[in-house]
């Protein structure tokens, strides 16, 4: 059987865009996210077991996310609505692209979504009014384990002039000053 969906590697390994059809018609559009045979074909995690959306302002940045093992999780993330420049940080201190991030715009116009690995932080920057992005995680959330990274601390140019940050994500360490459990 073929597959219905495409993974595209990333310089960041484990990292993958997916894509597939957006079906369109008079009514409307229509797009499958989870095809259960193709992620296993793929070798890629499916047993997502907490779903999340939110919405975001025009230059919100929400990031870095992640939360430490033993509750680390895997990370489907796709745009609903709106537009968002998707950035991912490696954490894992013994990948050849450690301290290394992969970025990629993500609409609801196109049929691309994201598939994170445990051990890569998460962030994005809305570029549109009202995005929505929606997420799936392998793990439930967890206070303790919940941890991220100082978004602009690692290199990544965010093109935002006067961006939108909660004061919990300024508040995350540097990712000089992070001592990585992955």
């Amino acid at each position: 059987m073929e597959l219905q969906i495409e993974s595209i590697h990333t310089s960041l390994e484990g990292l993958y865009i997916l894509k597939n059809n957006i079906f369109l018609d008079q009514r409307g559009s229509f797009k499958k996210i989870l095809f259960k045979e193709d992620f296993i074909k793929l070798s890629l995690e499916y047993k997502f077991i907490e779903l999340y959306f939110s919405t975001s302002k025009l230059n919100v940045i929400r990031g870095m996310h992640f939360q430490l093992p033993p509750m680390d999780h895997v990370k489907l993330v796709y745009v609903i609505k709106g537009k968002i420049l998707d950035v991912c940080l490696d954490l894992r201190k013994k990948s050849k692209t450690y301290g290394q991030y992969f970025s990629c715009h993500l609409s609801d116009e196109d049929s691309k979504y994201l598939y994170i690995p445990k051990g890569i932080a998460h962030g994005f920057a809305s570029l549109e009014e009202n995005t929505i992005v929606h997420y799936a995680q392998t793990s439930s959330y967890s206070k303790e384990h919940d941890s991220g990274i100082r978004y602009d601390s690692f290199g990544f140019n965010w093109n935002i002039e006067n961006p939108i940050i909660s004061e919990r994500d300024i508040s995350f360490p540097k990712l000089l000053d992070f001592t990585t459990e992955f």
